[in-house]
């Protein structure tokens, strides 16, 4: 008999995911996986917000040309919930580098090599239940 792992994710659309007009697709794809998306909304990042979310990375080469990529416009902020959907969704998502990701997956399909200094990958997902939380509370606040 299997355990249910029900959990919650935070998935991002990044700003060239949403200039490139892939976040229906991103969604879909999370639900036809099987996945419910529970909240959703569309901001323009501040730095503050941020510096929070990729606070472990402060100090590493790639940290501000990161924030400046995700500065650079609007990026989706999704909750999405289901049985082990921290482990999916980021099989889903693909390897981080659009050149090596698997067919099949968002960024095999979708995300292109940019040759920019940042990775533009298409979307985000959180790496554990720990991040979940942690990142959910920085784009929602204490949403359960």
């Amino acid at each position: 008999m299997t355990t249910q792992q029900q959990e919650r994710t935070l998935v991002l659309v990044k700003p060239d995911g949403v200039r490139r007009s892939l976040v229906g697709e991103v969604i879909a794809r999370i639900e036809r996986k099987g996945y419910v998306v529970t909240s959703i909304k569309m901001v323009q990042p501040d730095r503050a917000t941020l510096a929070k979310h990729y606070a472990e990375h402060e100090g590493k080469p790639f940290y501000e040309p990161l924030l400046e990529f995700m500065l650079s416009g609007p990026v989706v902020a999704i909750i999405a919930e289901g049985n082990r959907v921290i482990e999916g969704f980021r099989k889903l998502a693909g390897t981080t580098d659009p050149t090596t990701a698997e067919p099949g997956t968002i960024r095999g399909d979708l995300a292109r090599d940019q040759g920019t200094k940042v990775v533009q990958n298409i979307v985000h997902g959180s790496d554990s239940v720990e991040s979940a939380n942690r990142e959910i509370s920085i784009w929602f606040g204490e949403v359960k």
